[in-house]
């Protein structure tokens, strides 16, 4: 259970840092061309897009990354909890 908790938890942390980096791209406005860019997209993409099918639409928010990152919090610390 130990493995399992860890690999949880470090796999919900990586989405995390990725899901803000997005955020700051779209921020700059970050060439989408870019290979980083097209990466964090694929990686985060799959999270982000079942999410905003739920949420509400907001005019000028996305409210989809702030949900996405509260859910994935949950899982590491349902993470902690394994390993312990």
């Amino acid at each position: 259970m130990d493995a399992l908790g860890l690999f949880i938890q470090i796999l919900a942390y990586v989405l995390i840092a990725a899901i803000f980096l997005r955020i700051i791209f779209s921020w700059i406005n970050f060439d989408p061309t870019n290979p980083i860019y097209t990466v964090i997209h694929e990686i985060t993409e799959p999270i982000l897009a079942p999410l905003r099918s739920i949420l509400p639409r907001m005019s000028m928010f996305d409210l989809s990354p702030m949900v996405a990152s509260f859910i994935l919090f949950f899982l590491a610390s349902l993470g902690g909890t394994l390993r312990n």
